[in-house]
């Protein structure tokens, strides 16, 4: 049983902003932003590849819904790690909300991220 696992059914406390039949969405505990949490499936796989096309949808879908109206973040990455060797480290599908920098020009942006 993962720690998402043991989030979801209540057996480790979590700090829970969003949760519906499907997904539970909480803050992660090694924060990489001001503003990181974790959207996770409550069906378990084990890497995103092993979604299928309408589990992805839905899950980005809750990913920008969370950001939008439970973190009240108009500017966010979402990022997911699929597999060790990318940096995955729980074994449970997720994709992780940053955000709550603050705002920058689109030159610096561009600059830090290697993009042109």
């Amino acid at each position: 049983m993962t720690i998402f696992e043991k989030i979801i059914a209540r057996e480790i406390p979590s700090s829970i902003v969003f949760e519906n039949d499907a997904y539970i969405a909480f803050k992660d505990i090694n924060p990489k932003a001001p503003v990181h949490v974790l959207v996770v499936p409550k069906k378990v796989s084990s890497r995103l590849d092993e979604i299928t096309q309408l589990e992805m949808g839905e899950l980005f879908f809750t990913a920008s819904l969370v950001a939008r109206e439970r973190l009240n973040l108009s500017d966010y990455r979402l990022a997911i790690n699929v597999g060790e060797g990318a940096g995955q480290i729980v074994f449970h599908t997720h994709v992780h909300i940053l955000g709550g920098w603050v705002a920058r020009s689109a030159d610096a942006h561009h600059d830090d991220m290697g993009e042109a």
